[in-house]
C-alpha cells in the first residue's frame, strides 16, 4: 500500500532464494548439497580427531590445520539451516535477527580462516628460513595466543556489520538473491542511507582479507628467495614440497572470492545464475577440499587415516 508510513514500517522476515527457474528440481539439487555437507563435516571432524589424539601431530603446522578445520565446521553449521531448508523443505523465510546472526558467523568464519592461512604462511616461512629456531619460535603457548588474537580480530571487525544494519529500516523488497545472508545484500534492502555501512564493509574487507592475501604472497616471495639460496637442489625441492598443501588451500580459498567479485563487477544481470553458482563454490569448496588436500599430501595424516580405516 502506497499510503503506508515508511517511518514506521519495516520487514521482520526476509525471503531467501535458491536457484530461480529450477524450483521443480530443488529436491534433486538438495540431495547433493546434503551429501556435500555430510562429507565436509565428517572430513573436518576426522582431521580434528586425528590431530587431537596423535601426539606426533602436535606440531605448529597441524595445530594451525586443526584451527582451519574448526573454522570450516563453524561456517558449514552456519549455512546448513537455510541452504538445506530451501532445497529440501522449501523453507525460504528467515527472521531479520536470525539473518543478522547468520551473516555475522559467515563473515567471521571467512575472516578468521584468512587469518589462519596467513599464520600457516608464516609457519612455512619460519620452518624453511630458520629451521633451528622453528620449535622455539612457534611454541604451543604462543600458538594459543595467536589463535586467540585471530578470534578477537574477527569478532572486533565483523561485529559492527550487523550492529550497523540493525539501525536501518527495511521497507523495500525483502527478497535476498542467495540461500544465506550476506552483508552486501542485506544492506541493499535498507531504505535508509547505508553509506557508513557500505564504507565500513569495504574497508574491513580490504584491510583484513585483502591485506592477508598480500602478506601471504610476500611470505612466499621470501620463501622462494630462501629456497633458491639453498646449495642442494634436493633440499630446495624438499622445502618447496612442504609448502604444496598450503599453496593449494590458499588458492582454493581466495580464487572463488576473486572470481565472484569479478562476476559481480563485470557481468550483467543476465548472469544471476552464474553469480549464485559462484557463491556456492565460495561457500562449499574450501571446507570440503581442505581436509582432502592435507590428507592426500601429508604423509603423517595419510598414514593415520589408513590405520583408522584398516582397523
Amino acid at each position: 500500500m502506497s499510503s503506508v508510513n515508511d517511518s514506521t514500517f519495516t520487514h521482520t522476515v526476509l525471503l531467501l532464494t535458491g536457484m530461480p527457474g529450477h524450483e521443480d528440481d530443488y529436491l534433486w539439487i538438495g540431495i547433493p548439497f546434503f551429501l556435500i555437507y555430510v562429507i565436509l563435516i565428517l572430513g573436518n571432524s576426522l582431521i580434528l580427531f586425528i590431530i587431537k589424539t596423535d601426539s606426533n601431530l602436535h606440531e605448529p603446522m597441524y595445530i594451525f590445520l586443526s584451527m582451519l578445520a574448526a573454522i570450516d565446521l563453524g561456517l558449514s553449521l552456519a549455512t546448513i539451516p537455510t541452504i538445506l531448508g530451501i532445497f529440501l523443505f522449501n523453507s525460504r523465510e528467515i527472521g531479520i535477527n536470525a539473518c543478522f546472526a547468520q551473516m555475522f558467523f559467515i563473515h567471521f568464519s571467512q575472516l578468521t580462516e584468512s587469518t589462519v592461512l596467513l599464520y600457516m604462511a608464516f609457519d612455512r616461512f619460519v620452518a624453511i628460513s630458520n629451521p633451528l629456531r622453528y620449535t622455539s619460535l612457534l611454541t604451543l603457548p604462543r600458538i594459543a595466543k595467536m589463535g586467540l588474537a585471530c578470534m578477537l580480530r574477527g569478532f572486533a571487525i565483523i561485529l559492527p556489520l550487523p550492529l550497523l544494519l540493525k539501525r536501518y529500516r527495511y521497507c523495500q523488497d525483502n527478497v535476498l538473491s542467495h540461500s544465506y545472508c550476506l552483508h552486501q545484500e542485506v544492506m541493499k534492502l535498507a531504505c535508509s542511507d547505508f553509506t557508513v555501512s557500505s564504507i565500513y564493509g569495504l574497508s574491513a574487507s580490504l584491510s583484513t582479507v585483502g591485506l592477508d592475501f598480500v602478506l601471504i604472497f610476500f611470505s612466499y616471495v621470501m620463501i622462494l628467495k630462501t629456497v633458491l639460496n639453498l646449495a642442494s637442489r634436493v633440499d630446495s625441492l624438499k622445502a618447496l614440497k612442504t609448502c604444496g598443501s598450503h599453496i593449494c588451500i590458499v588458492l582454493l580459498f581466495y580464487s572463488p572470492k576473486i572470481i565472484l567479485s569479478l562476476i559481480h563487477r563485470y557481468m550483467n544481470s543476465s548472469s544471476h545464475l552464474l553469480q549464485i553458482l559462484a557463491s556456492y563454490v565460495n561457500i562449499f569448496v574450501p571446507p570440503l577440499m581442505n581436509p582432502i588436500v592435507y590428507s592426500v599430501r601429508s604423509t603423517h595424516l595419510r598414514g593415520r587415516l589408513s590405520r583408522i580405516f584398516v582397523k
